[in-house]
Parts: C-alpha cells; structure tokens; sequence
C-alpha cells in the first residue's frame, strides 16, 4: 500500500468492530452482574452473536489487511514506539480470535448451545463439561479485559499521535481525509 491512508473497507470494519467491541464487552460486564432471569439470558445471546459477528468481522478484516497492507507510519516514528505498535496490534488482533472461541467453548461446556440471531445453531465440538466450562469462562474474561486494556493503550496511542505528536497518523483511519496541517498547529 503506498497511500498514507487505509482502504475505505478496512476502515469501515474498525469503525464497526470498536462499536461491537465496546457494546458487547458493555454486554459482558452487565450479565456478570445481573441474577438469573430471562431478561439476563436475552442479554447472554446478544453477548454471544457479538462475539460470533467479531469472530466473523476480524477473518474479514485479517484478509482485507493481507490483501492491501497498512500505510507507512509517519516517518518521525521511533524503532521502540514502532515494535509496541506492532506488538500491541498483534495482541489486538489476537484476543479479537481468542476472547470469542473461549466465550464459545465455555459457553459449550455449560450446556448452553450457541444459537446465531436465534435462529443458526453453531456446530458443537466439545459437550457439557463443568470443569473445563469454569477454566474457559475464567479465560474468556481474563482474555477480554486484557483486551480491554490493550483497546484503551491503543486508544490512547491514537490521542498521543493526534494531540500531542501532531503527525497525522489518526487520519489513517479516518472516513474522510483530514485537511492536513504542519506540525505543531491545531
């Protein structure tokens, strides 16, 4: 890729997925704390077909990004800020494949089917299991809020670029150009 900006599809898809993250981890924490009701177990559902959709929405991605790459960096970037954004986009992308298979399988070896829009049952691999369904579910939310912090690193990343480093990264992945301006002016 030779633009400075990301392909209108790629940023459509992470526009989209932060607003699917942020709601079904929103989701995730409220069931956590809600008792047992059938408003809970509606909750649950709608957490689950957000996992499935970003579990969907991230091969999508991944292929679109193999596809076209990412844009340069600014050249300002320094070698050590260059590895942690990789490696923090490696881990994003990581934890976008394995919070939703360890919510799937837990939610398997509850005995409780994964049932897409209530209507498209997912396969079932594993069967109920009580003790692997508690180690997965410690994973699946030891896992999302990790997640959750590298969401918020890479957010914060993304601030330091645009407000204090004024280089112009965050227009990379904005839905329209930014007017550019030099260096140092608002």
């Amino acid at each position: 890729m030779t633009t400075s900006r990301y392909t209108p599809a790629l940023v459509r898809l992470h526009w989209l997925m932060a607003a699917l993250v942020f709601a079904t981890f929103a989701l995730g924490v409220l069931v956590s704390q809600l008792p047992v009701s059938p408003a809970m177990f509606r909750l649950i559902a709608w957490h689950k077909w957000g996992g499935v959709l970003l579990f969907g929405l991230v091969l999508m991605r991944i292929f679109v990004r193999l596809r076209h790459g990412a844009p340069p960096l600014p050249g300002t970037t320094r070698r050590a800020a260059l590895r942690a954004a990789h490696a923090v986009h490696g881990a994003l992308y990581l934890c976008f494949l394995a919070v939703p298979l360890a919510g799937y399988f837990a939610s398997l070896a509850k005995g409780f089917p994964v049932v897409l829009f209530g209507v498209l049952p997912l396969p079932a691999p594993i069967g109920a299991d009580p003790m692997l369904a508690g180690r997965l579910a410690l994973l699946h939310s030891t896992l999302a809020y990790a997640f959750g912090a590298l969401v918020l690193l890479h957010v914060a990343a993304a601030c330091k670029h645009q407000w204090l480093d004024r280089d112009g990264l965050i227009s990379r992945m904005a839905f329209a150009p930014a007017p550019s301006s030099p260096k140092g002016q608002p």
